[in-house]
């Protein structure tokens, strides 16, 4: 089973800070990173940044088009890769089935404002004790939802046909 986990942070750094944590925790084997992505929101900012931890994510990755939609939906701004009008109601609807509900994402949304970030991972086969060992003391509010096996391979279906899609 995948994790989708967003941790939200009080600062517009804190998200790349828990990356570099996220990402020896991987090199120890204590956790496997199947996808990850930052959103960080300098402040006096219009609107936040976002990229796609590439370096990190193996061949399951989601992509720049999941996390696109994704972000799209919960801060409400087009970004690349991004469905609009119609796309996007299909996409909240199908994130529900995947998972992806409309708390999961309120509860973003509102920790995402200027002057905060957030990491988001799609991770499994975490030893619980020792990444929450590794992230003790960081501050940040942790939010996440349970993907079962088909839950996600649905999420990836998902994914690849809208990779896919033909242009209108």
């Amino acid at each position: 089973m995948a994790t989708l986990t967003a941790i939200g942070f009080p600062t517009a750094d804190g998200a790349d800070r828990a990356l570099v944590t996220l990402e020896q925790l991987q090199k120890q084997k204590l956790i496997e990173v199947q996808d990850a992505a930052v959103v960080s929101w300098p402040p006096g900012k219009t609107r936040p940044q976002t990229r796609q931890a590439r370096s990190m994510v193996g061949v399951g990755a989601l992509g720049g088009m999941f996390w696109g939609m994704l972000f799209g939906l919960i801060l409400l701004i087009p970004l690349v890769g991004a469905a609009v009008g119609a796309g996007i109601g299909a996409l909240s609807a199908a994130l529900v089935d995947v998972g992806i509900d409309d708390k999961f994402i309120n509860q973003v949304k509102s920790q995402v404002t200027p002057g905060t970030s957030a990491l988001f991972a799609l991770t499994s086969g975490a030893v619980v004790d020792r990444v929450a060992e590794a992230f003790k003391g960081v501050q940040g509010q942790v939010i996440s939802t349970n993907l079962s096996s088909e839950q996600e391979a649905q999420l990836r279906e998902m994914f690849a046909e809208v990779a896919v899609a033909p242009k209108p």
